[in-house]
């Protein structure tokens, strides 16, 4: 399969390319699985297309991009509670259902693109809240997402758009 090269391409040794570039990044601490499940920890196996940037605005003004872009307030949150109607979806806290909370004090938020995977439409259980976020210093495994450090991150930011695909791949071939 021919690449385009707009693509973005994750593979299970830790590396994301895009174009001809190679980015070091974490994935999920269950590994990569084509049967992703709610709460397993698991990056799943796939294409998806990237659907918005969030930012924290007081870590920093939006950065450039090309996808739409929405500021990340003290009461945003997604809903990973499998039997919610909301589920895979970002809500308002307080929030009576299990959630994760997007304004986070350990900076792995400060930017965050949300993956289009199961959200067309959200089936129950199969995976929520897959993002590309902020790596930790020491690429500690992720919940399920995909984490650069901030600088790669910001760097590939104003180059990807709704059109742009992120596949994972189960091996490190392609």
């Amino acid at each position: 399969m021919v690449k385009s090269r707009m693509d973005i391409v994750v593979t299970p040794d830790h590396i994301l390319r895009f174009g001809t570039e190679r980015f070091k990044c974490a994935l999920g601490k269950g590994g990569i699985r084509i049967d992703k499940r709610e709460g397993d920890g698991a990056t799943p196996i796939g294409t998806f297309r990237l659907r918005r940037l969030y930012f924290r605005p007081d870590k920093g003004s939006l950065p450039e991009t090309q996808l739409p872009s929405r500021a990340i307030g003290a009461t945003d949150g997604w809903c990973d509670a499998p039997d919610h109607p909301l589920y895979n979806r970002p809500v308002t806290l307080p929030f009576e259902a299990r959630h994760e909370r997007m304004w986070r004090d350990d900076g792995l938020y400060d930017v965050v693109v949300e993956i289009g995977h199961n959200d067309a439409p959200a089936r129950n259980g199969l995976g929520s809240a897959v993002f590309i976020h902020v790596a930790t210093a020491d690429y500690a495994p992720t919940e399920g997402c995909i984490a650069l450090a901030k600088p790669d991150l910001l760097s590939l930011l104003p180059r990807w758009t709704n059109n742009t695909k992120i596949e994972i791949l189960a091996d490190a071939t392609d």
